[in-house]
C-alpha cells in the first residue's frame, strides 16, 4: 500500500480548494444514479484528515436519495470535488473526487473497488 501524504485539490475555476492526508488506497466508483453521471473516482478521508482551504463561500449543497450525504459543488463552475457524510460506524468523514486532486498519481483502474450504490 502506498505511504499516505498531503494531497491538494480544487475545482475547475480553482474557487474551492483543499487538503486531504490519504494513501490513496481504497480507490472506488459508484453506479448510483448521480456519481455514474459524474463519473468520480472517490477516496474516503476521515474528516480530520481534509482542510478545506477556501471557497466555503462558493459551495452549494445537494443531497439526494436519504439525504445523508452532503454533496458539494462549486457554485462558480459546478464540479463536485468533495461530499462530507459519515460511515456506517457514524465517523465523519469525506469522499474526495480523486480526479480534482492536482498531485495525484496515475490512477490504476483495475484497483478501483465497484460499489454498487445503484442497489444500496
Amino acid at each position: 500500500m502506498a505511504e499516505a501524504r498531503l494531497y491538494h485539490g480544487q475545482c475547475h475555476c480553482g474557487a474551492v480548494r483543499y487538503t486531504a492526508h490519504t494513501d490513496l488506497g481504497g480507490l472506488m466508483d459508484c453506479n448510483c444514479s448521480r456519481c455514474k453521471r459524474l463519473g468520480w473516482i472517490l477516496q474516503s478521508v476521515p474528516a480530520a484528515e481534509f482542510t478545506l482551504l477556501s471557497g466555503a463561500d462558493k459551495l452549494t449543497e445537494y443531497r439526494f436519495n436519504t439525504d445523508k450525504i452532503e454533496h458539494l459543488f462549486c457554485g462558480a463552475c459546478g464540479v463536485e470535488s468533495f461530499a462530507r457524510g459519515q460511515d456506517r460506524q457514524g465517523n465523519n468523514l469525506v469522499m474526495i473526487n480523486v480526479n480534482c486532486l492536482e498531485d495525484a498519481p496515475p490512477i490504476e483502474r483495475n484497483a478501483i473497488i465497484h460499489w454498487d450504490g445503484a442497489n444500496a
